[in-house]
């Protein structure tokens, strides 16, 4: 492979672990930002997004040379906005250019009239010195005498020969022969993570985290980069050619269907209330008349449902998944479901040489709408690759976390914190209620603190204004933390806090507020 030079300034194609290359310009890091231990690296802010990250200099190419086939292999909206902010930025490059070019012969010109004005003085000089001596008339003599040593003025330093342009060396580079790196990724599940946001100005703990950056580095030295603005990559997907299906059209799977669609993605989808499935029908969904027949028909077949057993029902019942499997059949469970359910889960479909990945979703209806998603995988590694190109189109960022059920362990633990902090929130609005305190400034207060967070002010903003449209269901937060305290129980771990949680749920549950939004939890306080 021929070798390729870069250095800060130039444009480039950045290639971000398993998103498509992106447009982007090499520029000099933050000075309090390390540099990423073993191969060599740039820092590359890339162009219509509020991403930068270090880059492997293999993942990098040169914009000019390969810009044709990049635009012919992405279509996405963000990736052109993307392109065009690259072409603005050459354009005001280039203008800046001959502005100076343009300067640079005008000096010429005034240097060659002042030689020439000087030449004419010094021969009436000499004219002068031979005739009688006499009293110049008043301003008659303009100084000629030779400039002072020193540092020249400030239009002749600007108009010396300038190194060769940004423009010039973003045009040029060898580039027969170039490929991109593909990651090889040894089978290693610690990461190393840290927010770029940390390295610069603090700003409001309110900032919307789709303006955050992570960046994850393993111990292998291997770097990748999750974008948290998911639209800006998902503009650039370029779908898998593989036959997508999807069981499940509840809040989560309704929103990641969307997305897989407006992405590019065939998808064949079956829910069991069959109405569920006539909108995305018309979005250019086929439909599935069983889980068996979705399955038999799909390359890679995902599930979203509500819980354990309805999980179990959908791939073990009558014309369940594993009546459709068979070997090379990929299935891809995304439920929220204890360790030993998706275990299970994974063994009867291994064993008909079906292959199985867990991936579990932490979000909400909104954050699943937007595309928003972080999804926890576990299993088959190559599945997880496999699916690179749908969980870009559903999520912001993806975990693989090792053997079948660590991502159900995680997600519990995730869902057990989120349901204790939001009865916790509840009990602390109504208590301030009782005592003569405002909500609202209560919450202000909150929202000023260390505890900031969107979670946070939409939850709260559902108890004061009365709204409790489901966005997560607080039927399915009482069974998270249910399964939680089981799982907690199964290794002898107290979860005292998430007992206590628990209760209050089941309360509310008793008070008919199952199928409303978690934050519902409030009204087990006030009756």
């Amino acid at each position: 492979m021929a070798t390729v030079h870069l250095r800060i300034g130039d444009l480039v194609w950045g290639k971000l672990g398993r998103y498509p290359p992106w447009p982007g310009k090499i520029v000099s890091p933050p000075k309090d930002l390390k540099k990423p231990s073993g191969k060599k690296c740039f820092f590359v802010k890339f162009f219509g997004t509020e991403d930068h990250a270090w880059i492997k200099v293999e993942q990098l190419k040169p914009y000019h040379p390969h810009k044709e086939d990049m635009i012919k292999i992405n279509k996405g909206k963000r990736f052109q906005q993307a392109v065009d902010a690259v072409e603005e930025f050459l354009k005001k490059a280039r203008g800046r250019e001959q502005a100076a070019h343009n300067s640079a012969e005008e000096n010429s010109k005034s240097s060659s009239d002042d030689k020439t004005k000087s030449s004419s003085a010094e021969a009436r000089g000499r004219k002068n010195s031979t005739s009688t001596l006499k009293s110049p008339q008043a301003g008659e003599g303009d100084d000629l005498s030779p400039r002072k040593r020193g540092r020249p003025p400030k239009d002749e330093k600007e108009s010396s020969d300038p190194e060769p342009s940004t423009v010039q060396r973003m045009m040029s580079g060898t580039v027969s022969g170039f490929k991109w790196q593909s990651n090889q990724v040894k089978e290693d599940l610690h990461f190393h993570h840290f927010l770029l946001s940390q390295s610069e100005k603090p700003g409001s703990s309110l900032e919307p985290i789709s303006k955050r950056l992570k960046i994850f580095e393993e111990d292998t030295g291997s770097t990748s980069i999750q974008a948290a603005d998911s639209t800006a990559v998902n503009g650039s997907i370029t779908p898998t050619d593989k036959r997508i299906g999807f069981l499940g059209l509840g809040l989560m799977g309704s929103g990641i269907v969307a997305n897989l669609l407006k992405m590019g993605h065939i998808v064949m989808v079956w829910n069991r209330t069959a109405e569920k499935c006539d909108l995305f029908i018309q979005e250019g969904a086929k439909l599935g008349r069983t889980p068996a027949e979705v399955v038999s028909m799909c390359d890679v077949t995902f599930s979203c449902v509500s819980d354990p057993e309805a999980a179990k029902d959908l791939v073990l019942g009558p014309s369940g998944v594993l009546q459709g499997i068979r070997p090379g059949k990929c299935y891809v469970e995304m439920s929220t479901v204890d360790p030993d359910t998706v275990t299970e889960l994974s063994q009867v479909i291994t064993s008909r040489g079906g292959r199985f990945l867990e991936a579990p979703v932490s979000g909400s209806q909104q954050l699943s709408n937007d595309g928003m998603l972080v999804i926890l995988a576990a299993g088959d590694r190559s599945l997880y690759e496999d699916c690179s190109s749908c969980f870009q189109a559903m999520g912001k960022t993806s975990f693989f976390l090792g053997e079948v059920g660590n991502a159900a362990k995680m997600m519990l633990i995730l869902n057990m914190v989120h349901g204790s902090f939001m009865a916790t929130i509840a009990e602390g609005l109504t208590l301030a209620q009782v005592t003569g305190q405002s909500q609202t400034t209560f919450l202000d207060i909150l929202s000023q603190g260390q505890m900031a967070s969107t979670f946070l002010d939409q939850k709260c903003q559902n108890v004061l204004q009365g709204n409790f449209k489901p966005d997560y269901y607080l039927k399915h937060i009482q069974k998270d933390l249910r399964l939680a305290i089981a799982m907690g129980d199964s290794v002898n771990h107290p979860t005292p806090m998430a007992a206590a949680a628990n209760e209050v749920y089941k309360r509310a549950k008793a008070l008919d507020q199952s199928d409303n939004d978690m934050s519902a939890v409030y009204r087990a306080y006030i009756h």
